[in-house]
C-alpha cells in the first residue's frame, strides 16, 4: 500500500503510468495528459474514470475522509441488487457502518435526512439511499473534489503526464 501511496504523493518517477499504483495486469496502462485534464472538468467526469476515482480515493485516504466516497460506491451497488432478501442485507450494512449516528464511518448527514432514510430502510427499495447519496455526492463535489484538484496528488499526476507527453513529442 505505501508503495501505491508513494506513487500519488510524489515518491515514485513513474507515477504517470500508474506502474506502481495499478494491479499487475494493468501495470502497463499509462494516462494521457488529455485524461487527467478531463477529471478537472467535472466531478461526474474524475468518478466515471477508474484511474481518477483511484486518485481521488486516495486523495480522500490521505484527508481521512474517504467514508464518502466508499459510502457514495456502497450506494451504486445497493442499486444494483435484485433480490429483496439482499437488498435488505446490503442496506442493513450500509446502515451500520456510514449512517448510524455510532457508525465506524459516518458520513457526514443532518439528523432529518439520517432518520428519514431509516425509516425508509425499515422497507428498502432500489432508491431508498439515493437522497442521502445524493446529498454525500453534493459534499463531495462541493468541498472534497475542489481541494482534490488543488492537491499535490493531482497536480504531480498532471505535470507527470504533462512532461510525458512532452518528451514524446520531442
Amino acid at each position: 500500500m505505501k508503495t501505491r501511496l508513494g506513487c500519488l504523493s510524489n515518491k515514485s518517477d513513474s507515477c504517470s503510468d500508474f506502474s506502481e499504483f495499478l494491479p499487475p495486469q494493468e501495470r502497463s496502462t499509462r494516462l494521457s495528459n488529455d485524461e487527467v485534464t478531463r477529471w478537472a472538468e467535472s466531478f461526474d467526469a474524475l468518478l466515471s474514470n477508474k484511474y481518477g476515482m483511484t486518485a481521488f480515493r486516495t486523495f480522500l485516504k490521505t484527508e481521512f475522509s474517504d467514508e464518502n466516497i466508499e459510502f457514495w460506491l456502497a450506494c451504486e451497488d445497493y442499486k444494483k441488487i435484485k433480490s429483496s432478501a439482499k437488498m435488505m442485507s446490503k442496506a442493513n450494512k450500509i446502515y451500520k457502518e456510514f449512517i448510524d449516528v455510532h457508525a465506524p464511518r459516518e458520513v457526514n448527514i443532518d439528523h432529518r435526512t439520517r432518520e428519514e432514510t431509516k425509516q425508509k430502510l425499515l422497507e428498502p427499495t432500489s432508491n431508498s439511499l439515493n437522497e442521502v447519496q445524493a446529498k454525500v455526492y453534493s459534499l463531495m463535489e462541493k468541498d472534497s473534489f475542489p481541494r482534490f484538484i488543488r492537491s499535490k496528488i493531482y497536480q504531480d499526476l498532471l505535470n507527470r503526464t504533462q512532461m510525458h507527453c512532452q518528451r514524446k513529442s520531442v
